[in-house]
C-alpha cells in the first residue's frame, strides 16, 4: 500500500504551524492574552497535523523525501521520513499537544508582562526543531535543527530569570549540550571527508570502514548523542535542568527531547558495519550502571521534580541496556534474543515518554495547587486532588513496571531476551546475561522504593503543611492533558500486540532480516492477556470506586497514650522513609549534604535544617572541571584590553600563523 503523497506535506505543515505559533505571539505587542491564545493554537494545530502523518508512515512503512532549495543559497532543505523517523515523531506530536493544552491554565502568562509571547515562541520553536531533527535528511539541516533545539530549550529552562537555581541549571545544560555538539560536528565532518556529501544517503560509505574507523564513528556518536540523552556519566545537566524548567517543559524535555538523541544514535548504527561484541557490552554496562545510579539518587531526593528527573536517568539506562544487548546478542549469534531486546528498548522509548510526561505534569499540578515541590511538606493530596492523585498513581504503577500498564510490557521483553540468550549461551556468556537480568531486577526493586516514597508520602497521610492543606484540584484542561498519556499507558498495557505490530517496520530498518518480535516471544501477548489485563483494570477501578463511596463509621475513641489522634508530625517523612536504603543499601554511595546551624547563645534564633543529596559525579568530576575552566576563562579575559591597536596586533599575528601553517602544510 503506497503512502499518500500528502503525508510528507502534513509533516511540513506541522512544522510550519509550529513556526507560526512562535512568530504570531511576538507580533501581538502588549496584547499578551491574545499572544497566549495564538501560541497555544499554533502548538495544538501543528501537533494535530503531524499525528496522522506519523501514524501513516508507521502503518505503511514507506519513505518520502522533499528537497526544496533555499533561494540564493543553493542549500537544500532536505526532509525525509521513514518508519524509524515516524516512530520518534509520533510521541513528539502527541506530547506537544498534551503539554500545550496543559500550559493553558498552568502558566498565568498573560498577566505577567511579555512572558506569554516569549514562552510560546521558544515552546513552538522547540517543537518544530525536534520534528526537524528527526526528519532531517542531511547533516546541515540536522545540525541547525539540533542547535535551535538546544537554544530554545535553554531559554525555556531559564524561563523564570529571577530563579537562581533555574539560571544555574540552564547554563549547566548549555555547556553540556554544546560539548556533545562538538563531538557531533566531528562525526559529520569526518563523514563529509569520506563521502564528499552532506546527505545521509551518502553515509552508506561508512559500511566499508575498517573496524578501527567504525569504532571511531561509534565513539563520536555515543558521546555526542549520549550527552543529550542523559547517559551516565554524562547526565549531570539533566536532573538540574528538568527540575528547574516549568513542569510542562520538563515533561516535553524528558519525554521526547532527549529521545531525539537516541534516534540519532540508532540512525548512525544503521550506517556502520557490524560492531564487535564488546561495543554492545559496553553500551549495556553503561545503561545498567545509569539505571542503578539514577534510581538510587531518585529515591533520596527531597524535591519532587528532581526525583522524577533522576528517574529519567534510570529509564534512559534501561533503553540503552536494551540497545546494547541488541548489539551484543547480534554479534554473539542470538538473533531471537537480539530482536526481543531491541523491541523492548524501542517500546520503552514510547513508554517512558508517556508515563514520565504524565508524572511531570502531575508534579506540576501539585506545585500549582500547593506552591511547593518539597515532598516532606506535602501529604493528604489524594483527598484534595482525587483525579490528579489517581492519574499520578497510574503513572507510578507504569514506571514501576506493574501490570496491566505499559512499563511492564517493555521491561518484560528485555527480560525475555536476557533469559532466551542465557539459556542458549554457555559459560561466560550465560553468566553475563544472567548478571544483567539480576541487575535489572535490582533496579526494579529500587524503583518500587522510589515510587512508594514519592507518591505515598505525597498523596497519602495527612497534610504536612498549610500549603498542602489548602490544595485544590487541577483545571479540566490540565486534567485532560494528564489523562491522555495515562489512557495510552493503559491501552498499551491491555493490548500490547498493537504497538508490537507497529515495531516491525522500524526494526526492519535497524536490523534487516531480524525476526518479528511477536514471533519469538515465549509468552505471546494475545487475546487472553488482554482479557486478564482488562480484568485487573476493572478490579482496580471498582476498588477505587468503593473507596470513594465509603464513609468513616462513627465510633468512640479509646485512650491514645495522650494523643487524641495521630498527626502529620508522627508520620514518615520522605527522608525517614528512605533512611534505611541510605544506610543499609547504598552504604557509602550518595551521601547527604546537611546544613544544620548551631544553637549557641542564650537566646538562639529560629534555625532551619536543610538536607540535600548532591550528585557525586557532578560534585567530584564535573564541578572541579567547570571551576578550572572558569579560572582559565578569567585569565583569558585579560586579552580583552579594549584597545584597537592590540586587537589589530592579534589579527596580524593570527594571519602570520595561518600563512605559516598553510605554507608548511
Amino acid at each position: 500500500m503506497p503512502t499518500s503523497p500528502s503525508a510528507i506535506h502534513l509533516v511540513l505543515l506541522a512544522i510550519l504551524l509550529f513556526f507560526a505559533g512562535a512568530v504570531l505571539p511576538m507580533a501581538c505587542g502588549r496584547r499578551q492574552r491574545l499572544a497566549h491564545v495564538m501560541g497555544m493554537a499554533g502548538a495544538l494545530a501543528g501537533a494535530l497535523a503531524g499525528l496522522p502523518a506519523a501514524l501513516l508512515f508507521l502503518l505503511t512503512g514507506q519513505t518520502e523525501h522533499v528537497q526544496p532549495v533555499w533561494p540564493g543559497t543553493g542549500l537544500q532543505f532536505a526532509l525525509s521520513v521513514d518508519a524509524l523517523a515516524a516512530f520518534f515523531l509520533l510521541p513528539v506530536f502527541l506530547l506537544v499537544f498534551c503539554c500545550a493544552l496543559y500550559a493553558h491554565r498552568y502558566l498565568d502568562l498573560p498577566s505577567r508582562g511579555g512572558r506569554a509571547a516569549r514562552h510560546w515562541f521558544f515552546f513552538n520553536v522547540l517543537a518544530a526543531s525536534m520534528a526537524l531533527v528527526v526528519g532531517a535528511a542531511n547533516s546541515f539541516v540536522f545540525l541547525v535543527a539540533w542547535e535551535v533545539m538546544s537554544l530554545s530549550s535553554f531559554f525555556l529552562v531559564v524561563h523564570d530569570l529571577g530563579d537562581e537555581q533555574a539560571r544555574r541549571a540552564g547554563w549547566l545544560y548549555l555547556v553540556a549540550t554544546h560539548l556533545g555538539t562538538a563531538f557531533l560536528f566531528g562525526l559529520f565532518l569526518a563523514e563529509y571527508r569520506l563521502a564528499g556529501s552532506l546527505d545521509f544517503s551518502s553515509f552508506e560509505v561508512l559500511r566499508g570502514l575498517p573496524p578501527s574507523g567504525a569504532l571511531v564513528f561509534f565513539a563520536l556518536a555515543l558521546i555526542g548523542f549520549g550527552t543529550k540523552a542523559g547517559m551516565f556519566p554524562l547526565h549531570c545537566w539533566l536532573p538540574e535542568a528538568h527540575a528547574a524548567a516549568p513542569s510542562h517543559v520538563s515533561a516535553l524535555m524528558s519525554g521526547v527531547m532527549i529521545k531525539t538523541a537516541l534516534y540519532g544514535l540508532l540512525r548512525i548504527c544503521t550506517f556502520l558495519p557490524p560492531l564487535p561484541a564488546w561495543c554492545g557490552l559496553l553500551l549495556a554496562g553503561l545503561g545498567i550502571s545509569g539505571s542503578l545510579y539514577g534510581i538510587a539518587l531518585a529515591a533520596l531526593q527531597p524535591d519532587l521534580k528532581k526525583s522524577l528527573a533522576y528517574s529519567t536517568v534510570e529509564n534512559i539506562g534501561i533503553i540503552l541496556l536494551g540497545i546494547g544487548l541488541w548489539l551484543y546478542c547480534g554479534a554473539t549469534g542470538h538473533p531471537g534474543a537480539a530482536a526481543l531486546c531491541l523491541a523492548g528498548a524501542l517500546l520503552h522509548v514510547w513508554n517512558h515518554a508517556l508515563f514520565k510526561s504524565l508524572l511531570f505534569l502531575g508534579a506540576g499540578s501539585i506545585l500549582h495547587a500547593t506552591g511547593t515541590r518539597t515532598i516532606s511538606k506535602l501529604g493528604g493530596l489524594l483527598r484534595r486532588m482525587p483525579v490528579t492523585g489517581i492519574l499520578l498513581l497510574a503513572g507510578g504503577a507504569a514506571i514501576a513496571a506493574l501490570p496491566p500498564l505499559n512499563g511492564f510490557v517493555s521491561e518484560l521483553l528485555i527480560y525475555l531476551g536476557l533469559i532466551k540468550a542465557g539459556l542458549a549461551a554457555a559459560g561466560g556468556q550465560a553468566f553475563v546475561f544472567m548478571l544483567f537480568a539480576a541487575l535489572l531486577a535490582l533496579t526494579g526493586g529500587m524503583v518500587l522504593l522510589a515510587v512508594t516514597r514519592l507518591l505515598g508520602i505525597t498523596l497519602g497521610g495527612e497534610p504536612r503543611s498549610e500549603m498542602s492543606a489548602r490544595a485544590h484540584e487541577s483545571s479540566p484542561s490540565m486534567l485532560a492533558a494528564m489523562a491522555i498519556p495515562a489512557l495510552v499507558c493503559l491501552g498499551i498495557g491491555i493490548a500490547p500486540q498493537v504497538p508490537l505490530a507497529l515495531l516491525a517496520k522500524p526494526m526492519a530498518i535497524l536490523a534487516p532480516g531480524s525476526p518479528n518480535p511477536a514471533a519469538v516471544i515465549p509468552l505471546p501477548f494475545n487475546a487472553d492477556w488482554s482479557l486478564v489485563a482488562l480484568l485487573l483494570t476493572a478490579i482496580t477501578v471498582f476498588g477505587l470506586f468503593l473507596r470513594r463511596r465509603s464513609r468513616p463509621q462513627p465510633g468512640q475513641t479509646t485512650w491514645g497514650c495522650g494523643f487524641s489522634r495521630p498527626s502529620a508530625r508522627m508520620a514518615y517523612t520522605a527522608g525517614g522513609y528512605s533512611q534505611f536504603a541510605q544506610d543499609e543499601i547504598y552504604g557509602r554511595g550518595p551521601q547527604p549534604k546537611v546544613e544544620q546551624p548551631d544553637r549557641l547563645g542564650f537566646f538562639p534564633a529560629l534555625r532551619r535544617f536543610h538536607r540535600e543529596f548532591r550528585d557525586p559525579v557532578l560534585a567530584r568530576w564535573f564541578s572541579p572541571l567547570f571551576i578550572r575552566c572558569a579560572g582559565l576563562a578569567h585569565t583569558c579575559h585579560r586579552l580583552q584590553a579594549g584597545q584597537m591597536n592590540i586587537y589589530l596586533t592579534y589579527i596580524f599575528l593570527a594571519t602570520v600563523l595561518l600563512l605559516g601553517w598553510s605554507f608548511l602544510w
